[in-house]
């Protein structure tokens, strides 16, 4: 690759110009708002299944590392026709189109003429999803345009960073009657969906707890000349809370039936200070480099509880500026017993000594998904083979006419967190109400 200086970072991403031009504290009085924008919008999308067909036909919206990959899963699935790739980079819609023609498929038709290349490719093609793994600004209106122009939106994480995006995505989705899935890979991980059904096995008792995090070192991919690190860091100059906040989050939400009887109802968050990657940058990067003279805000530990409105309580954390071991905490605690991740350690109240043990005794709850094709998953890796069961499962819920495990629902409540962190970080911890995205559905148990 070519050297790339910060002019030419600063001119390929997007939100970088608007980022580094706002106040400081734009971005969080902006974030923070909790009232639904104007209009209303439909009949609930909870529970709406798709409508059921034979294969199903997608579009992939964004095909660098992350997009390509998961073009490469859902081809794997053997029930969807690639119609349509589309990337600002010809080279890659180009290399997609052959990673589908060497699955035995048509060449799909490219776009790549431009930012908004995607909006012709939604007006033009005759398709049932479409797949978005673009920088995170591109989420929220890819998603829409999707959704008014009669396409299902299946979008990386996070889906949106305000709550304004939060709510436009809820009305649209229910104005549309087309379904806005974020796609949490790890929600889909074999020992999150096993202990997601040792939980509704009541294994665990009455939940009162989770933790959840992702504490996973990206300084050299932040500050790598390609993929996100063209665009990533740069939210960090301007935005001081957790913004990633759903890869712990998801699976916990699961477990507690979050939108099945209870619900997020208030945040309070801290960060640290801001040290890791000025440090990492003076450390790595020569003299006279720009990106030893980047600042940025953005704390490098965030720490938010949660409550819900059960009153549980949810420990929730983000640092990826730090030289720390992945962690996603993963653990859930109740009246009988509690489970927690990295490592796998489980506790039981009928155990006889205070020890742990790990899942090894426990695998008759394992998903039958990981039980019939955890063996293929775990072949073709994506993450444990977490990325080819989610592709699987949400294949199989287009084509057999199943709601979506996860609807536009989740996908504004998981990804609040980032706005709510921000509010309360600003207002020295104060907490935040999470509006109910559901308006009031939550209560009723599907």
């Amino acid at each position: 690759m070519n050297p790339i200086t910060r002019r030419d970072l600063l001119k390929s991403a997007a939100l970088t110009g608007a980022l580094l031009s706002l106040p400081e504290t734009s971005f969080a009085e902006d974030a923070g708002k909790t009232t639904p924008p104007s209009g209303k919008g439909g009949k609930t999308m909870m529970g709406v299944p798709f409508e059921p067909r034979e294969r199903v036909k997608a579009a992939f919206i964004g095909v660098g590392g992350r997009g390509s990959y998961l073009l490469r899963e859902f081809l794997a699935t053997d029930g969807v026709d690639v119609k349509a790739i589309c990337d600002v980079v010809p080279e890659k819609v180009r290399r997609s189109q052959k990673d589908v023609t060497d699955f035995g498929q048509p060449e799909p038709r490219g776009y790549s003429n431009g930012d908004r290349d995607y909006e012709n490719l939604l007006q033009n093609e005759e398709i049932d999803i479409a797949v978005i793994a673009t920088p995170w600004e591109w989420h929220v209106p890819m998603s829409l345009y999707a959704m008014n122009h009669g396409t299902h939106a299946f979008t990386e994480v996070p889906a949106c960073y305000t709550i304004e995006d939060c709510w436009k995505l809820v009305n649209t989705s229910e104005k549309t009657r087309r379904h806005c899935v974020m796609m949490e890979n790890c929600c889909y991980g074999h020992e999150e969906m096993l202990v997601n059904n040792m939980v509704h096995a009541g294994l665990f008792g009455a939940l009162s707890h989770g933790e959840a995090a992702y504490i996973h070192d990206l300084r050299d991919e932040l500050f790598s000349n390609v993929g996100e690190g063209t665009w990533r860091r740069f939210h960090s100059m301007k935005r001081n809370g957790n913004l990633y906040p759903t890869h712990g989050l998801g699976p916990v939400a699961w477990y507690m039936d979050i939108h099945k009887g209870d619900r997020f109802e208030s945040l309070v968050s801290m960060s640290s200070p801001s040290h890791g990657l000025q440090d990492y940058a003076a450390r790595t990067f020569p003299e006279g480099d720009p990106r030893r003279a980047e600042k940025f805000v953005c704390g490098d530990v965030s720490t938010s509880i949660i409550r819900t409105a059960l009153g549980r309580t949810i420990l929730l954390q983000r640092d990826t500026n730090s030289p720390r071991v992945y962690d996603r905490l993963n653990a859930i605690t109740g009246t009988r017993g509690m489970f927690r991740g990295y490592p796998a350690r489980l506790y039981l109240d009928s155990f006889e000594r205070d020890e742990y043990t790990d899942l090894s005794d426990y695998r008759k709850y394992e998903s039958p998904m990981w039980t019939n094709i955890g063996e293929l998953a775990r072949k073709r890796g994506g993450h444990g083979g977490m990325d080819f069961i989610m592709a699987y499962r949400f294949v199989q819920c287009v084509r057999e006419g199943l709601p979506p495990d996860m609807d536009v629902y989740d996908a504004a409540a998981w990804s609040a967190p980032t706005p709510l962190s921000e509010m309360s970080v600003k207002k020295g911890g104060a907490p935040q109400p999470f509006p109910d995205f559901t308006r009031g559905m939550w209560r009723i148990k599907n």
